[in-house]
């Protein structure tokens, strides 16, 4: 279950902030499919989970919209990570002509559980 964070700018319009709540669920999961996780494209409660939070007045940073994906760790994830975020970051362009942003892709060693 990936973790996605979204940080922007005051000046980011709210309309791209609305499309990338509609396709970073399914972009974020095709970037880090993998053979023990695999995506069928049937998104789920609990599948991906995204967080947006508004740059503060003492935040610094110089791009408009910061994406932080955390993804449990394997090896088949770690191996390709950089061609991962590549592919996510021309995926986002294309679905929401967002420009002036940046992605991190994190794999931490973790384990998930939830109700069904």
């Amino acid at each position: 279950m990936p973790l996605v964070e979204i940080t922007y700018a005051p000046q980011v319009p709210e309309h791209l902030l609305r499309a990338l709540a509609d396709t970073l669920p399914h972009l974020v999961s095709l970037a880090v499919e993998c053979p023990e996780e695999p995506y069928d494209g049937d998104l789920l409660p609990g599948d991906v989970d995204l967080r947006f939070r508004a740059r503060g007045p003492f935040d610094r940073g110089g791009l408009d919209v910061v994406i932080e994906v955390r993804s449990k760790w394997f090896e088949s994830r770690a191996r390709d990570r950089q061609d991962r975020v590549d592919r996510l970051h021309e995926a986002i362009v294309a679905a929401t002509g967002l420009r002036e942003f940046g992605i991190y892709l994190s794999l931490p060693v973790a384990a998930w559980a939830q109700d069904d």
